[in-house]
């Protein structure tokens, strides 16, 4: 981060700003999971559209805002692979995340692909000499407490296959190495440049997975499109936006806790849309999870 970002207060109303463009973008992603479930076209496919379609209204903004505000310029060729970078990672991600649903189950793929924060954690400790404290190690232990619980307590996650169990480790690793890219580049690119490129790069990455491996990569109807346009518009335009924005003013550590909102807010989408009841342990995980993010946050 940079000087200006790390001497920032907690207190500041950008630091504030930050965090409720956090909250709300781990929200919008944690409508994701929904939109894949009801896509007509398969998951790598429906990972491709998912970031594709996002560069429209990226790009639109940027064409919007022009030169105005805009930051520095990559100036060299390192450059352009550091704004890269992000994007091949998140497409592996992507990838290795979607994998997982078909190899294990649903609860073994959340649960692992939301490690997540751990791995942020462990990484910026080891190799960029962050500073973690007690009270964040308990608020996120607590918040992927409740992860569990809202998946229905360890009895339920015992129903997976190793290798998918393994993949989904994976694609929590690759996000943990997404988060902390982007993190590395908002000290000296903006939001909208670094979210352009990444975009791209991922979307370019993330194609050969959907053609080779899909039956058909195009959705058949208006809903169909509605679906992958939702996705793309609200979980990556909006929701990933927020988190690289919010990744200038807070640590790497505790924005990557937003993806422990994701069950969370599946949940509760699951009921609003789907019919599905939110029964006592799911609730109570939810509220689980929520203190523990509030834990760290004051850590």
């Amino acid at each position: 981060m940079s000087e200006a970002v790390s001497a920032a207060s907690p207190s500041s109303p950008s630091n504030r700003f930050a965090l409720a463009a956090l909250i709300l973008g781990g929200a919008a992603i944690g409508g994701s999971p929904i939109f894949v479930r009801l896509s007509e076209v398969g998951p790598m496919a429906t990972a491709f559209w998912r970031v594709a379609l996002a560069l429209i209204p990226i790009f639109a903004f940027s064409l919007i805002r022009g030169g105005k505000d805009a930051g520095p310029k990559p100036q060299n060729l390192a450059d352009y692979g550091l704004l890269v970078l992000p994007g091949v990672i998140l497409a592996m991600d992507l990838a290795a995340w979607h994998l997982s649903i078909t190899m294990t189950s649903v609860a073994n793929a959340t649960l692992l692909a939301n490690l997540a924060p751990v791995f942020v954690t462990v990484i910026g400790l080891l190799f960029f000499r962050a500073s973690v404290s007690r009270i964040f190690v308990f608020g996120l232990a607590l918040a992927l407490a409740g992860v569990v619980i809202l998946k229905g307590g360890p009895s339920a996650l015992g129903n997976g296959d190793l290798r998918g169990d393994g993949v989904a480790i994976i694609a929590a690793v690759f996000y943990a190495g997404y988060i902390l890219s982007i993190g590395r580049l908002r000290s000296r690119f903006d939001t909208i440049r670094i979210m352009l490129w990444s975009t791209a790069s991922a979307a370019v990455c993330v194609f050969p997975f959907g053609f080779f491996f899909e039956d058909h990569m195009l959705p058949a109807t208006a809903y169909g499109w509605s679906i992958v346009f939702g996705l793309a518009f609200i979980s990556h335009a909006s929701g990933q936006v927020a988190i690289a924005y919010a990744l200038a003013y807070l640590p790497a550590a505790f924005s990557s806790l937003t993806l422990l909102l994701q069950p969370v807010v599946a949940a509760i989408l699951a009921w609003i849309l789907l019919s599905e009841p939110i029964g006592l342990m799911q609730a109570l995980g939810g509220v689980v999870v929520l203190a523990g993010i509030m834990i760290a946050r004051r850590g």
